[in-house]
């Protein structure tokens, strides 16, 4: 077996129109090292364990107090950087909606900045509140909450949707036509006959099975089960002698055909909670940004700005 056997029937077109969006990794990665950072500064290198563990009765003692409280220096520039991050999602929404600026930056690319925005954001909101979630404005807090938990589970959504390159959505007979090229590469890569019936045999068991309807644990559970028969997959393309410079290409090629065929297999299920994700998600986004409007100008009228005490 070549290397020109895996590669030779794809075409760049078709490959990079149908290729699903990977799964946004590293943009979780990426905002979970700027928490920790963030974190440690203000918790290590400002001390401010030492007054957010101190009981709220008596942190007006503390020499931090007039620092990090929520209209203090420091604990008022992290409300506004985190109102700041907070409203990039709202420019991603519009950005969506308005057709001029749909070519403005892939989806992908505005999606990880929402992603990364809407966590850091949060971040900074909760060291603003100084720890206290009490009144009218723990509302907008805990909507805030409710709207990144909720957010994790869009974006578990959303990778599972098939898309472009560009971040279009593909519809059931293009997946068809991207599976069907991926199967004519394997079927001409000239593999063991036992091996094609692995491969054929693992495909199989990471779909619903024949006759049944795709189920929403299926959707949510069977990744786990994926990673296990790909696992069990790779030790049996070892064992049939295929040689160290396939391997890889054979393995990705192999995962691509599955993972097509499994989103394709939940594609309806997949965008149907998507939907209901998004009529639970928006509204809250509203309520959360009423009231931290509503904060703002009334903090801004009262005059609690930085640099006045």
């Amino acid at each position: 077996m070549s290397a020109t056997a895996l590669t030779a029937s794809a075409t760049p077109g078709t490959q990079a129109s149908a290729n699903p969006v990977r799964a946004l990794g590293h943009v979780l990665v990426l905002s979970g090292l700027a928490v920790a950072a963030i974190t440690w500064f203000v918790l290590i290198e400002m001390d401010g364990w030492s007054y957010y563990s101190t009981p709220q009765s008596v942190r007006g003692y503390n020499d931090l107090h007039k620092m990090l409280r929520p209209s203090g220096l420091i604990g008022h520039l992290f409300g506004v950087g985190g109102f700041v991050l907070m409203t990039v999602p709202v420019i991603y929404s519009i950005r969506k909606k308005v057709r001029s600026l749909r070519n403005f930056g892939s989806i992908k690319t505005w999606l990880e900045v929402h992603i990364f925005c809407g966590i850091v954001g949060p971040v900074l909101v909760t060291f603003h509140t100084s720890f206290r979630f009490n009144g009218v404005v723990s509302v907008a807090y805990w909507s805030m909450v409710a709207v990144v938990l909720s957010g994790f589970v869009g974006r578990y959504l959303y990778v599972r949707i098939p898309r472009s390159l560009r971040g279009l959505e593909l519809n059931s007979t293009e997946l068809d036509a991207r599976a069907d090229e991926l199967g004519r590469r394997l079927a001409a890569a000239d593999l063991p006959p036992a091996l094609l019936s692995a491969i054929t045999a693992f495909e199989q068991r990471v779909q619903p099975a024949a006759g049944a309807s795709p189920s929403i644990a299926g959707l949510f559970f069977g990744e786990l089960r994926v990673r296990r028969e790909m696992d069990a997959l790779r030790v049996q393309i070892e064992h049939a002698g295929v040689s160290a410079s396939l391997l890889h290409e054979l393995l990705d090629l192999v995962s691509e055909r599955a993972s097509l065929l499994r989103h394709r297999a939940y594609l309806s299920v997949t965008k149907s909670l998507f939907d209901v994700w998004h009529v639970f998600h928006m509204p809250l986004v509203y309520v959360m940004f009423g009231i931290v409007v509503l904060h703002v100008a009334f903090t801004v009228y009262m005059g609690y700005v930085p640099f006045i005490y």
